[in-house]
């Protein structure tokens, strides 16, 4: 775990059982289209995300007590196959819009509100993406540059100089595995060659509420 300090990403097996992993992939079912927003509205998802299991991975590398903010299911399979350019994860979602300084610019998605806050709000978050399938390189599995996630937000003018450095890692992981990583650092996904899918249920945490009256959408 200390390499996420350092790299900004790691990856912790067996966080879920095989049994597990099918219960959920069979609550989730097969989304409308690549993915589904809104996670955090499934109790069992919202039991999962507060569970001491998910916790537990997260407490050591936030301030203070993390709670869920966010949670999406991706399903990437033949039917539903995308690819992801190098980006970093510069959004979270709330429940209104509100003018406050240093919040912007602002977006909608699926009728959610959507802001750039201070980038200090996004070095205090962390992403959990549980593996419902085994995933590599032919299936899509993330692609990250370690350290990125140390070089504040980045316009699009430095990212391209960053990822052509051939420093990136994939970020192979087993059925039951947990991805963590930082929201700042830099990942891609390539599109799967594999008739396997690639189904990982996403879940962002904070330890702070939001300025100005501005609240979480799903927390």
């Amino acid at each position: 775990m200390s390499s996420l300090e350092q790299d900004g990403y790691a990856v912790v097996s067996d966080v879920l059982t095989s049994a597990e992993c099918t219960a959920l992939a069979d609550l989730l079912g097969a989304p409308p289209s690549a993915g589904r927003r809104g996670l955090l509205s499934v109790p069992e998802i919202r039991h999962l995300a507060a569970s001491e299991k998910l916790l537990t991975l997260v407490r050591p590398h936030l301030p203070t007590e993390p709670f869920a903010v966010r949670g999406i299911y991706f399903d990437k399979s033949p039917d539903t196959n995308w690819l992801v350019s190098w980006h970093q994860d510069l959004t979270i979602c709330v429940q209104e819009k509100r003018e406050v300084p240093g919040f912007g610019p602002w977006s909608v998605k699926e009728g959610v509100p959507h802001v750039q806050p201070p980038v200090e709000v996004l070095e205090s978050m962390l992403t959990i993406r549980l593996h419902l399938d085994d995933t590599d390189e032919t299936n899509g599995a993330l692609r990250v540059i370690p350290g990125s996630h140390k070089l504040g937000r980045l316009g699009n003018s430095q990212i391209q100089p960053i990822t052509a450095s051939g420093q990136e890692s994939m970020c192979i992981a087993p059925q039951g595995a947990a991805l963590l990583i930082r929201p700042l650092i830099l990942h891609s996904s390539s599109r799967s060659t594999s008739t396997r899918r690639r189904r990982v249920i996403h879940l962002e945490y904070a330890c702070t509420p939001l300025d100005a009256g501005l609240e979480w959408q799903e927390a």
